[in-house]
Parts: structure tokens; C-alpha cells; sequence
């Protein structure tokens, strides 16, 4: 997975020691596919480290399918969810959801406009928490050092 912003979240959850696996979907805009694609990987990877807790961590779609992921299995320390759009229709099923949700936003996202962010962020059930970086766009431009620093604090905040 060659995406900076992936890259960058990872790294950043590589410096709390964390496990980290990046993957490509098959399919970019098709929710079920990506669902198919991630639990995949879930699997293998608890088949690899059984014992250690995991989170799921996804930017933009990854960011849709990992949350809709982690509130139905509910198993996750907690969900991290950077450049989560808000134009790719509703998130209900983050109402009922108890599993931590932490959202990295870019304050100029043109898939996920702060207001648009923030109407449907107050819908989401606690706990949850919002961190707005100062960046250019949706995918953190100008900022990405102080995205991957945020990522590494909540990671360590797990740990």
C-alpha cells in the first residue's frame, strides 16, 4: 500500500510498537468488497499474533470499512479513522456502536467538510474522540508530519 497517508499511519503506530499490516482493496467505493478484503486480513493477522490485542486503523474508504468493521465485531481496542468521508452517505451504524472510535480529520477535507464532518459526528455513539489537522486537503497535505504524530500519541495512548 503506497498511499502516504497509510504509510505515515503506520509508521506511526510502528513507533508505539504496534504490528501494523497495509493492504490494497480490490474494489475502492464498494463497502461489502472492502468488508470481504479486510476481514481477510484480520484474519491472517490473528492467526499470526493470536494473543496480542488489535485494533483496525483505515484512511478514507478504509476509514468507512474499518469502522462499519469494527462495530459489528466489536472485538477492536478501538477504531482509527482518518479522512473518514462524509459524501459517501450515511454512517448509521456508528450510532449504537460502543467500540472506541477516534477520527483524524483534515480541517480543508473535500470529501468530508468539516460541517458535514461535525453534524455527523455528533450523531456517533460515545466513546469517541475528534482530532482536526490544519491541512490543505484530504489527504493532509502540508501536515502529514503532525497527522503521523497524532496517530503515534493515540497509539501510545493504548498501549
Amino acid at each position: 500500500m503506497h498511499n502516504k497517508v497509510v504509510h505515515r499511519m503506520a509508521r506511526g503506530l510502528r513507533h508505539t510498537g504496534a504490528v501494523v499490516m497495509r493492504f490494497n482493496f480490490r474494489k475502492v467505493g464498494e463497502v461489502e468488497a472492502g468488508m470481504e478484503d479486510a476481514s481477510a486480513a484480520l484474519k491472517w493477522m490473528r492467526a499470526r499474533y493470536p494473543d496480542l490485542p488489535y485494533a483496525l486503523g483505515g484512511f478514507s474508504f478504509g476509514s468507512r470499512v474499518i469502522t462499519r468493521m469494527g462495530c459489528e465485531a466489536a472485538r477492536a481496542r478501538y477504531l482509527l479513522a482518518a479522512g473518514f468521508p462524509t459524501r459517501f452517505g450515511p454512517a448509521d451504524y456508528l450510532r449504537p456502536c460502543a467500540t472506541p472510535k477516534i477520527f483524524v480529520q483534515s480541517t480543508n477535507d473535500q470529501y468530508g467538510p468539516r460541517a458535514e464532518f461535525e453534524t455527523m459526528y455528533a450523531t456517533f455513539a460515545d466513546p469517541k474522540e475528534l482530532h482536526w489537522i490544519e491541512a490543505a486537503d484530504h489527504f493532509f497535505t502540508g501536515a502529514l508530519d503532525e497527522m503521523e504524530s497524532v496517530v503515534e500519541r493515540i497509539g501510545s495512548s493504548f498501549q
